[in-house]
C-alpha cells in the first residue's frame, strides 16, 4: 500500500470528551445570564424558532431533537411556527398546533425534556395569513385587505384568495393569540412569541403592499403597527408574570422604506414598539436573504438591516446570521449589535456548539456549511436533514446522539476505501466507537468529490465536512490513514481486515434527457465535458453550453465558473428555472442574479439532442420544436453512477478465505446523491457494525391523543 501514515498523537479519547480544558476567558461573555421579562435565560446562546419538519404528529421525536440542543449548552430552545388557530393551516408542509388539550401534551414532552438540562422553552405562536391557503381545513385563508402572496413556488401555490379582515376577524386574531399564550403556559413554556415576519399575517398588517385599510389598523405606520401592539399587549396580559414574552420581526423590506418620523419605517416601528415586548427577536423578511446560502452571505449577514434595534430599545434583542465562529458572536455582543447570539442553522450542525465553546473544545465544532439542506426538510415535510450532522432528527427514531456513540462489539479491523464524504465520516464513526480503522485513498488528498466542488464559485464553505472529519481522524486512536493507494481486489484480499467500506464514489456521465424525462442515450466527442471531466483538469475553451438535468447546484456553478475562467458560457435545462431543486433550498432568487450578473443566458423548457461540435441542436419540452444553438464544447450535468468496480470484484472472490466478513458499499457508490446522503449513509454503516439487525430501520411516532 502505497503513502505514509498520519502522525496520531492523542489517544484513548472518544469525541465528545471533554479532555480538561478550560474556557477562554474571552468568551465568558457568552455564559452570562439575561433577563427576559419575568425569565432569565442561563447563557446567551439563544435557539430561535425554526422549522424542523417535527409536527405534532411526531412528538417524540420533536422533544428529543429540542432537547439536545438543551443538552448542549443552549440557554433558549424555541419550537418552529406553531399555529394557533384552523385558518392558519400550513398543509401539506410540516407546521405545529396549539389549538386543543392533546396538542398542550404533545408540547409539554419538548419543554419538560428541554427544563431537564436547565435551558428555557420558547414557542413561537403563528397565523401565516394570506401565504397559508388552509387546504386541510378549507377555511377562507386571512388577510388586511384582501392581497394574496403571489408564490413562484409550486408547493406554495393557491387558487384560493384570501378574504379581507372585518373587526370581528381582528378581534378573533387577538382572541386566538391570548388563547395560544395561555395553553403555551399550561405546556410549559416560558417564552411565548408574537411572530410578526416572513409574509405572516401581522407582517401583513406592517407592510403597506398588504394592507390597503382606511381604518384605524392602515395608513400610517401608528395604523399599521396598531395589531402588532395589541397582539403583544393580550399575549402578556394572558402570561402574566409567569412567561416572557417576545416580538419576532423581519425589517428588511421596513428599513427599505423611508419614514417622516425617523430614519426608516423599521426604525419607526420599532420606536413605537420599544417598551411593549420582553425581547425583540430581529429577522429579514425573505427565506433567501433570512436564511441565506453560505455560497451567497457571509456570517453575520443581517447586521446590516438590524444594527439598529439595541440603540431604540433597552429590551434584549437576538437576531441569527449563521454564527459559528466564537470570536464573531463576542464581537456582536461588544459592539451593541445583540444581547443574545441567535442559531438555528447552527444549532442544527452542532446542537452542543454552546458546551464546546464553554469546555475550551472550539476545535470540535462541527460548523454549519450553510448549504441548506436543513431547509429542504421543511420543503419536503420530513423531519430535518444536515449535511454536517447525520444524527439531526434521528435521536428519538435511531436513539442516535450527535456527541455520543455506542462502544464496539468486537476486535474487528475495518478498512474503508475512498476518503470522500461518505468514507471520511465512515471512518471517523468507526473510530469513536474504538475501531481499528484504515482509512485508503487513491488520490494526493482527502475529500473525494470535495476537493473539486470546494473550489467553485461560493461553495469553499462546504470544505467544512472534509476539514472537520479529518481534523478529527488525525487525533485518533487505531486510525490508520494512507493516500495514493489505488486499491485492488488482491490487495485488499491480503490486508488483513474483517470488513470492508467501499466509499468510492460515483462519476458524471455524458447520457442526455429525453421527451420521457429520464436519461436515455449518450453523446459522445472530443468537445463533450462532464463536471468529472473538469474535476480532472479537462476544460473547455471558447464558447460552451452547460446543458443542466441534475438540477441542483452543480450545473449552476459548473456554468459561473466556466465563465470566469473567461468564456463565453450559455445553460440550459428542461426545467423551468436555472439549478430548479435549489427553489427547496431557498437559493433560487439568488442563483439566477448570480448568473445574470456573470453575463450567462439560461434557457429553460429545452433538452439537447445533439452537438456536431458547432452547434448544439435545442428540442423544446413539450412541443419538440427544434433550434441550433451554436457553441464549441457541451458540458453536460445531468445523472451519476456509481464507481463500484471495486466492490463487484471483491464479491467474486473467496471472501471467507481471506477472512473477510463483509463487503459494503455506502455513499455514491451505492446511490449517487447530495453530501448529505453520503454523510448519513457513512455515519449509519459505522453505528450498525456488530449491532442487531432490526426489520424497522427506526422507531415509529404517533400523536398524542387523550381518552
Amino acid at each position: 500500500m502505497a503513502g505514509d501514515t498520519a502522525t496520531l498523537t492523542r489517544s484513548g479519547m472518544s469525541a465528545g470528551e471533554n479532555p480538561g480544558q478550560r474556557r477562554n476567558p474571552r468568551y465568558d461573555i457568552l455564559f452570562e445570564p439575561v433577563k427576559i421579562g419575568p425569565v432569565t435565560a442561563p447563557n446567551r446562546f439563544y435557539q430561535v424558532p425554526h422549522a424542523s419538519g417535527m409536527t405534532n404528529a411526531l412528538p417524540r421525536v420533536r422533544a428529543s431533537f429540542r432537547e439536545t440542543k438543551a443538552e448542549g449548552g443552549w440557554g433558549v430552545v424555541c419550537t418552529g411556527a406553531c399555529s394557533i388557530h384552523p385558518t392558519s393551516d400550513d398543509s401539506p408542509l410540516p407546521f405545529a398546533r396549539l389549538w386543543d388539550k392533546a396538542d398542550i401534551q404533545s408540547h409539554a414532552l419538548m419543554t419538560e425534556a428541554v427544563h431537564r438540562h436547565g435551558s428555557l422553552a420558547g414557542i413561537e405562536l403563528w397565523h401565516g395569513g394570506a401565504s397559508t391557503f388552509n387546504r386541510t381545513s378549507r377555511l377562507a385563508p386571512l388577510s388586511p385587505s384582501g392581497t394574496p402572496w403571489m408564490a413562484t413556488h409550486v408547493g406554495f401555490m393557491s387558487n384560493l384568495r384570501p378574504k379581507v379582515m372585518d373587526r370581528a376577524d381582528i378581534l378573533d386574531l387577538l382572541r386566538w393569540q391570548a388563547e395560544g399564550a395561555r395553553k403555551a403556559r399550561s405546556a410549559g413554556f416560558d417564552i411565548v412569541y408574537v411572530y410578526a415576519g416572513m409574509g405572516y399575517l401581522p407582517y401583513e398588517f406592517l407592510l403597506p403592499e398588504y394592507n390597503h385599510r382606511t381604518d384605524e389598523y392602515g395608513g400610517s405606520v401608528a395604523n399599521r403597527v396598531r395589531l402588532v401592539q395589541q397582539m403583544i399587549e393580550v399575549t402578556k396580559e394572558a402570561v402574566g408574570d409567569s412567561c416572557g414574552v417576545a416580538l419576532r420581526i423581519s425589517l428588511e423590506e421596513l428599513r427599505a422604506k423611508a419614514s417622516p418620523h425617523a430614519q426608516s419605517e423599521a426604525h419607526e416601528v420599532i420606536e413605537r414598539l420599544k417598551d411593549l415586548p420582553d425581547l425583540f427577536d430581529v429577522k429579514m423578511d425573505s427565506s433567501p436573504t433570512d436564511c441565506s446560502a453560505s455560497r451567497f452571505s457571509e456570517e453575520g449577514s443581517h447586521e446590516k438591516v438590524i444594527d439598529f434595534v439595541k440603540k431604540v430599545t433597552t429590551k434584549p434583542v437576538v437576531g441569527v446570521g449563521r454564527f459559528t465562529s466564537p470570536d464573531t458572536m463576542v464581537s456582536q455582543l461588544k459592539r451593541g449589535v445583540l444581547d443574545l447570539i441567535g442559531g438555528a442553522r447552527p444549532s442544527i450542525a452542532d446542537p452542543f456548539l454552546p458546551k464546546k465553546i464553554d469546555e475550551g473544545r472550539e476545535d470540535e465544532i462541527r460548523e454549519c456549511i450553510g448549504c441548506n439542506i436543513c431547509i429542504s426538510s421543511w420543503h419536503d415535510s420530513v423531519p430535518v436533514r444536515c449535511t454536517q450532522n447525520p444524527t439531526i432528527g434521528e435521536e428519538w427514531r435511531r436513539g442516535w446522539h450527535p456527541e455520543r456513540m455506542q462502544p464496539k462489539k468486537s476486535d474487528d479491523k475495518i478498512l474503508v476505501v475512498g476518503g470522500g464524504p461518505a468514507g471520511l465520516e465512515c471512518a471517523l464513526s468507526l473510530a469513536r466507537r474504538g475501531y481499528a480503522v484504515t482509512l485508503a485513498d487513491k488520490g494526493r488528498a482527502f475529500g473525494g468529490r470535495l476537493n473539486f466542488e470546494t473550489r467553485l464559485p461560493g461553495l469553499s464553505a462546504w470544505r467544512r465536512v472534509l476539514d472537520y472529519r479529518l481534523g478529527r481522524l488525525q487525533t485518533m486512536n487505531k486510525v490508520d490513514l494512507f493516500l495514493e493507494s489505488d486499491l485492488s481486489a488482491d490487495d485488499i484480499l491480503e490486508f488483513g481486515c474483517q470488513h470492508v467500506v467501499t466509499a468510492t464514489g460515483s462519476r458524471w456521465t455524458n447520457e442526455i434527457y429525453t421527451s420521457m424525462e429520464v436519461p436515455v442515450g449518450r453523446i459522445d466527442g472530443p468537445n463533450v465535458f462532464t463536471p468529472s471531466d473538469l474535476a480532472e483538469g479537462r476544460l473547455p475553451a471558447g464558447p460552451t453550453v452547460v446543458f443542466d438535468f441534475d438540477n441542483y447546484y452543480m450545473g449552476g456553478v459548473v456554468a459561473e465558473h466556466l465563465a470566469e475562467l473567461g468564456n463565453q458560457v450559455s445553460y440550459v435545462t428542461p426545467a423551468g428555472h436555472a439549478s430548479a431543486w435549489t427553489i427547496m433550498t431557498n437559493e433560487l432568487p439568488r442563483v439566477h442574479q448570480a448568473l445574470s450578473r456573470r453575463g450567462i443566458t439560461v434557457t429553460t423548457l429545452n433538452r439537447i439532442t445533439a452537438f456536431d461540435g458547432e452547434a448544439a441542436t435545442l428540442a423544446q419540452l413539450f412541443t419538440g420544436a427544434e433550434t441550433k444553438f451554436a457553441c464549441r464544447n457541451l458540458v453536460i450535468v445531468g445523472l451519476r453512477r456509481p464507481e463500484d468496480a471495486l466492490y463487484h470484484a471483491l464479491m467474486e472472490r473467496d471472501l471467507a478465505g481471506a477472512g473477510i466478513k463483509s463487503v459494503t458499499r455506502v455513499g455514491d457508490a451505492l446511490a449517487p446523491g447530495a453530501i448529505v446522503h453520503a454523510v448519513h449513509a457513512g455515519h449509519r454503516y459505522a453505528r450498525e457494525l456488530d449491532e442487531p439487525v432490526s426489520e424497522e430501520p427506526y422507531k415509529l411516532d404517533a400523536p398524542v391523543v387523550l381518552s
